[in-house]
């Protein structure tokens, strides 16, 4: 494996993390309703360090969560030799990941598509 393959398997390994943990607290919400809709996120960015928040509303992160590629990440927080911002939606960005490593990361590690 090439030494960019690694770096964006590592990525896409940190964001999966951030992913999946962003899925628990969703189920969380729903379970209990705990706010009228929106609900606070951990960024998905590809930094194993960051721990910025973005408040997400339930239908938008269920839409993210539709296409295994797609990440919300603070904006500025995107690796843009492994991903694409294609929204902007406040104080977050939409990325999808790029072919190859990351997208076969990305999927391998989506707890939907299992």
């Amino acid at each position: 494996m090439s030494r960019d393959d690694e770096r964006a398997r590592r990525i896409g390994v940190n964001e999966a993390v951030f992913r999946a943990v962003n899925e628990r607290l969703s189920d969380l919400e729903q379970r209990f309703h705990v706010s009228a809709g929106d609900f606070e996120l951990v960024c998905e960015c590809g930094d194993a360090e960051c721990t910025d928040r973005i408040r997400v509303e339930q239908p938008d992160y269920e839409e993210l969560r539709a296409d295994p590629r797609l990440f919300a990440v603070v904006q500025g927080h995107e690796e843009a030799d492994v991903e694409q911002v294609i929204e902007r939606r406040g104080a977050y960005d939409v990325v999808r990941k790029r072919e190859g490593v990351p997208t076969q990361v990305a999927a391998q590690t989506d707890t939907r598509s299992g």
